[in-house]
């Protein structure tokens, strides 16, 4: 979610098969700086490049932040001609700065649903001026990653990768304030419980399938993700009641009985719609 990675989770990736993944620019800069200040500063000037986590085989894609928000929270306010002018300037302007790199690469990563609900018409006349002036662009190529890595380019090897999302960062959004927290100790009993009945051999095979099918909808990233103040009231009043009733149904699919707190609500939302409607929030925090 959110280009969500670490360490760990692309290791499982690779031993997987899989060939790349993609976060944002923050992780990239906490996980160079991590490793060398002296590094950082020497890439600095043009970190749109593909890396890849050493002792392992996958690839790594960083998006560029402030493009990928432009189209996501700016755009949409404006005439698609000059919000496609405005981002091939940026791109001339990356361009510029990667001369001297013959394998850069710029990432412009969105959510697959969103923004294009801002949009007049979706989208349509932004995406169609845009593809068309890029697609006659003499120094702009569209590619793929796919694409990207069966031309054989070079990548550039981290040593360490710093956990975290394209929001911040961080998993901030997911975690940290108390209303997520109290959700995760939720669901931590949850789990604590599913492990003992497991454990006791109780369940035949019928019944752990669904409660490990239970268990996975309770542990979905989206519940976290819209608990607390900074989301409308309505949403999160929704998802709340539907948190409360899968672990519910957790417990009940274990034969347990569930805990008296799951009958009360835990966390509001904001009264009234936050821009974008919550669904989004943008890389760098409001200040």
């Amino acid at each position: 979610s959110e280009g969500s990675v670490s360490a760990g989770t692309l290791k499982l990736l690779a031993e997987a098969g899989f060939q790349w993944s993609a976060s944002g620019a923050a992780v990239l800069r906490h996980s160079l700086q991590k490793t060398s200040a002296e590094r950082f500063k020497a890439l600095s000037g043009c970190l749109h490049k593909p890396y890849r986590l050493q002792d392992t085989d996958i690839n790594c894609f960083f998006r560029d932040d402030d493009l990928s928000d432009l189209i996501g929270f700016t755009y949409s306010n404006w005439h698609a001609d000059d919000a496609v002018s405005n981002l091939v300037h940026h791109l001339e302007n990356i361009a510029v700065s990667c001369q001297s790199e013959s394998d850069s690469l710029v990432s412009i990563i969105l959510d697959g649903e969103n923004p294009w609900e801002h949009y007049p018409k979706n989208g349509f006349n932004f995406l169609e001026t845009l593809y068309r002036k890029l697609s006659r662009h003499p120094r702009i190529e569209l590619t793929t990653y796919s694409r990207y890595l069966s031309e054989n380019r070079s990548t550039i090897e981290l040593s360490e990768l710093v956990a975290g999302s394209w929001v911040y960062g961080t998993f901030s959004t997911w975690i940290s304030d108390k209303d997520k927290n109290l959700a995760w100790d939720m669901l931590a009993d949850a789990k604590r419980c599913f492990d003992r009945i497991v454990s006791s051999g109780c369940l035949d095979a019928e019944q752990l399938s669904k409660a490990e099918h239970q268990l996975a909808v309770c542990e979905g990233s989206d519940w976290f993700w819209w608990f607390g103040d900074y989301n409308a009231a309505d949403t999160v009043s929704e998802f709340e009641l539907l948190f409360r009733r899968n672990l519910t149904n957790l417990y009940l699919l274990l034969g347990e009985q569930p805990p008296a707190y799951l009958s009360t609500t835990f966390t509001h939302g904001t009264s009234s719609a936050p821009p974008m409607t919550g669904t989004m929030r943008p890389a760098q925090e409001p200040a």
